[in-house]
């Protein structure tokens, strides 16, 4: 079977798109399943049929980010001050402590601070102040 990779790339630029983390395309002839997590976008090539062989299955595996990864352990809305034009709690560079809050995630009306999960500098800020996060979506990279 031949994978055509430019469905996969419409398909993966679909996710980004419209922020979705998984999207499923089917034919007659095989089912595309296309899959975002912690920024890594994974694809399946299944053939349509309920036993597919090993040679059947493809994994593409894109920018995965080097680093100690912080993560949100619950769904919510991500951030970066306590309030409304207050003082960020980390900016890019700054060196920061295992515990020290990193950013507040709002789920059901309780503000949810984040602790840092390692000692280290923050060498990027994943998620944009206000921007909804899912369980296990990576927030900040330390080195």
């Amino acid at each position: 079977m031949k994978i055509d990779k430019k469905i996969i790339k419409e398909l993966s630029d679909c996710l980004d798109e419209f922020n979705l983390t998984e999207l499923e395309y089917t034919d007659k002839d095989y089912k595309i399943k296309v899959s975002k997590n912690n920024l890594s976008i994974s694809s399946q090539i299944l053939p349509n049929s309920n036993n597919p062989s090993p040679e059947a299955v493809s994994n593409i595996t894109n920018n995965k980010k080097k680093g100690v990864e912080v993560v949100s352990p619950i769904i919510g809305t991500a951030y970066h001050a306590p309030e409304p034009g207050a003082k960020k709690f980390i900016e890019v560079g700054k060196k920061i402590k295992k515990g020290e809050t990193i950013m507040i995630v709002e789920a059901m009306k309780t503000m949810n601070h984040i602790p840092s999960s390692a000692d280290g500098v923050v060498k990027e800020i994943l998620v944009e102040d206000g921007q909804p996060v899912e369980y296990g979506q990576s927030l900040v990279i330390l080195e």
